[in-house]
């Protein structure tokens, strides 16, 4: 069954990975004013940077109602005892401000980077969740029910987050897979999908920024397979994507076409929307876009 939610996301919360880029003791004040803008959540990825769930504390120890969500941590990074461990310790320190991301990641970054074997996705999952669910954990029990959700794309990991999580994260999709992922999952798991936007009225520009990030992705097979399963061909998917593509997968222009955007992922079926500010540079804060947003996407 799906786990009970309590925590409150919001409506709209940050995806980034700038973060990893700043000085550390800068992290918290910058997670502060996050929250003082009115974003629900903030998101952090991970592949060879800081540790998520450390990286998560110091900046739930600089806020208040902030919630963190990691999106996605890497089952491969740890084992499932150590995953659970430190998901219990983040829990307990802050309940109700925790939200593990779980996911598989991708062929090149498990065994490229890490030196694992990459399993076949589901299966390793579900495996993993039973690791994790059977593992022991001999410190005192933390005070709120620990809360997890997972990157999933396809039905069946859809699936398998409605069960055996709150519900999804999916990563580089477009709204005409949030209502997909509505329906697979019912009505009941939470459906958290994040949007690249580009703060930028001038399409040619918007849509170089959009293929400098894209084309990171467009390069793993886990998302090309997802767009594949979604009706995108060859002409869309080759290269650095077609404008098409591009347009469907990051939203550009003024605040109110990106608000308009996430009111469709509402529309569809989401509960809540990460928004990840694409400025062609993945080092850079973009305080002054995230701060411009604010008032559209919260309002």
């Amino acid at each position: 069954m799906a786990q009970n939610a309590p925590m409150d996301l919001g409506r709209v919360g940050i995806w980034t990975a700038s973060l990893d880029a700043q000085p550390i003791e800068a992290v918290p004040g910058i997670a502060a004013e996050i929250e003082s803008l009115g974003y629900g959540a903030l998101w952090l990825p991970e592949v060879a940077g800081r540790d998520p769930l450390v990286h998560s504390t110091l900046m739930l120890g600089g806020t208040e109602r902030l919630v963190l969500a990691t999106g996605i941590a890497n089952i491969y990074g740890r084992d499932a005892l150590a995953m659970a461990c430190g998901w219990k310790t983040v829990t307990d320190a802050f309940p109700e401000r925790f939200l593990l991301g779980l996911g598989v990641s991708h062929q090149p970054a498990v065994e490229g980077l890490r030196n694992h074997t990459y399993g076949p996705p589901l299966t390793a999952m579900r495996e993993y969740l039973d690791a994790m669910d059977a593992a022991p954990y001999f410190a005192r029990p933390p005070r709120a029910e620990p809360q997890r959700c997972l990157a999933a794309l396809g039905p069946k990991m859809l699936t398998l987050a409605s069960e055996r999580a709150v519900g999804a994260h999916p990563y580089f999709v477009p709204v005409e897979h949030t209502a997909i992922a509505r329906e697979t999952m019912g009505p009941d798991a939470k459906l958290l999908p994040e949007q690249m936007v580009v703060l930028e009225t001038d399409a040619t520009r918007a849509r170089e920024i959009a293929r400098q990030t894209m084309a990171i992705y467009l390069g793993l097979p886990n998302y090309v397979n997802n767009l594949r399963r979604l009706g995108w061909g060859d002409e869309d998917l080759d290269g650095l994507g077609s404008d098409k593509l591009v347009d469907a997968i990051v939203v550009w222009g003024d605040e109110a076409a990106i608000r308009a955007r996430v009111d469709e992922h509402f529309a569809a079926g989401a509960d809540h929307v990460c928004v990840q500010v694409l400025t062609g540079d993945l080092t850079e804060l973009p305080m002054d876009q995230w701060r411009r947003l604010a008032p559209a996407l919260l309002g």
